[in-house]
């Protein structure tokens, strides 16, 4: 008896402090984060994880401060919740910072908290998400509270490219603290209260004179939209985390697997004729690429990252009968689909994280070129534009690309072009590809006969149209091979299934164990 009254002590005990560290800072400090419209550390937890799931780590942690009134300020977890559990029933890690306790601030013990996960997730092969509202580092605890930050950035470096990483800024994110979620592959922010900014309003007002609130500095659409440094801005957390657990579905766990395949009730031999009218007559009228993507995707469901940014460039992730892909695409009804400096990091930035995932990429291409003007040369186009042209380059992951309309100049190279290793190359018979539009080809080759013609308007369409019809239609590029086919429209999605499928088990290490890749030709070397 004695012994099992020991027992149910200690049972009691156990009971009686995991109660106390689930209640975070109090009923006082929870309900002022309610009334601020957040939600607590756990509920964020209940939300993104599987029901009954998750397993907390470190729950029992204190920090050590003594100084300046820390030390009657313990509580059991201290300002974070770590662990694990499922996401539509595979492993994923977690950090999600407690900001009714001291803030949410960083102190050693916390950094120490999330490192914990964050190697665990490393070493599990497995997703890692941080859920961020906090108040910085500890000032209390000084240099140790910076040291802690320098451990998360240097594991958030590490684990880039090998498993996925996802931040989720819940609430403010000021200074230093903001480089983590900069080094994780996706940003999500809730409006109105999820903020992120190097230096505050009242910093900028007392160095600069600007006046601008902390919504306009450092909140969600601000970043989505004009800084492109958030992927996602949503209405509510509620929202926020179940798209959270949308784009985990798309994702494998690791680089060193493929992502999951689901059970396509997508005809993968379906034919739609409503592609034969997407695109307009008249060469330089815009339309709706998404529409396009929405025919061509298992049940027309196209997941778009960076949507509000760079709009001229669409990225994202969908399905073909059940495999996940990653999308890039011109938008043609924004800025006539060009590429400048921020659609070229953006398309960049996606290619090299599909390529890290194994996810293969399908392309769909009418870009008229690059955005001209001397404020994009000065920003430096061409060495942005160079990011997109190593990022394809580089990808080993299967590249299919559709030519819908036009591709002129470098902006047809660097589109997953067959001279940067596509696979394989579609397009619709509307595809121009040139080294310019006719037009411009035509003023130039024939500017002295133009000008002295006696009615120049006439000699020009005529020396368009010739030109169109000598140099423009895909049909020259594909007696070169450099289009692997032109293709009935309404037969896109089942041609790029066909294609995926057979570059199923596409290889690096195959390619590199050939004697080169052959083009045109030419023999070129393997990479070491």
């Amino acid at each position: 008896m004695v012994v099992r009254r020991r027992v149910d002590d200690a049972l009691d005990d156990l009971k009686s402090r995991r109660e106390e560290g689930r209640s975070g800072g109090g009923t006082r400090r929870i309900e002022a984060q309610h009334r601020r419209g957040k939600l607590t550390a756990r509920e964020r937890i209940d939300l993104l994880f599987d029901q009954g799931s998750f397993e907390e780590l470190d729950p029992f942690a204190l920090h050590r401060a003594t100084e300046f009134g820390l030390a009657d300020q313990r509580t059991l977890g201290d300002a974070v919740v770590t662990g694990y559990g499922k996401v539509n029933g595979r492993l994923t890690f977690v950090y999600s910072q407690d900001f009714t306790v001291l803030g949410g601030s960083l102190s050693e013990v916390v950094g120490k908290k999330i490192c914990k996960a964050m190697d665990l997730a490393a070493n599990s092969g497995a997703p890692m998400v941080g859920l961020i509202d906090s108040g910085g580092a500890r000032i209390q605890e000084g240099v140790l509270s910076l040291a802690g930050y320098a451990d998360i950035f240097l594991r958030n470096v590490r684990s880039s490219g090998v498993i996925p990483q996802i931040s989720v800024i819940l609430g403010p994110a000021a200074g230093g603290a903001t480089y983590s979620p900069a080094l994780t592959d996706f940003i999500f922010m809730v409006k109105g209260t999820g903020q992120m900014y190097i230096t505050g309003p009242d910093v900028i007002k007392a160095v600069t004179g600007e006046v601008v609130t902390h919504e306009q500095l450092g909140g969600a659409d601000s970043h989505a939209s004009r800084s492109g440094v958030a992927h996602y801005s949503l209405d509510s957390e509620e929202t926020c985390l179940g798209e959270v657990r949308r784009l985990l579905g798309f994702l494998p766990q690791n680089n060193m697997e493929d992502p999951p395949r689901y059970d396509a009730f997508d005809d993968p031999t379906r034919s739609d004729d409503e592609l034969l009218y997407i695109i307009p007559d008249n060469a330089n009228a815009h339309y709706d690429m998404t529409q396009i993507i929405g025919h061509v995707v298992d049940d027309g469901d196209f997941m778009q990252v960076h949507e509000a940014f760079a709009r001229n460039v669409i990225v994202g992730f969908a399905r073909m009968d059940g495999r996940s892909v990653g999308v890039v695409a011109q938008q043609p009804s924004h800025l006539a689909g060009v590429l400048d400096i921020n659609a070229s990091d953006k398309a960049a930035r996606f290619v090299r994280f599909c390529d890290a995932f194994n996810i293969p990429l399908v392309t769909f291409i009418d870009v008229p070129g690059f955005l001209p003007g001397a404020d994009q040369e000065y920003g430096g186009i061409i060495r942005h534009g160079a990011k997109l042209i190593y990022a394809y380059a580089e990808a080993s992951v299967p590249k299919i690309s559709v030519l819908t309309r036009k591709a002129y100049g470098g902006a047809y190279i660097v589109m997953s072009s067959k001279g940067l290793l596509g696979d394989i190359n579609y397009a619709w018979p509307t595809a121009e590809i040139a080294v310019m539009g006719p037009e411009g080809a035509v003023n130039i080759i024939y500017r002295d006969e133009i000008s002295s013609a006696d009615d120049p308007d006439a000699i020009r369409n005529q020396l368009v149209q010739d030109y169109a019809d000598r140099l423009v239609n895909p049909y020259i590029a594909a007696s070169h091979g450099l289009i692997d086919d032109v293709i009935d429209p309404a037969d896109t999605r089942s041609k790029i299934i066909s294609a995926l499928e057979m570059l199923e088990n596409k290889r690096e290490e195959l390619r590199n164990a050939s004697m080169g890749v052959f083009h045109s030709d030419v023999c070129l070397p393997t990479q070491p």
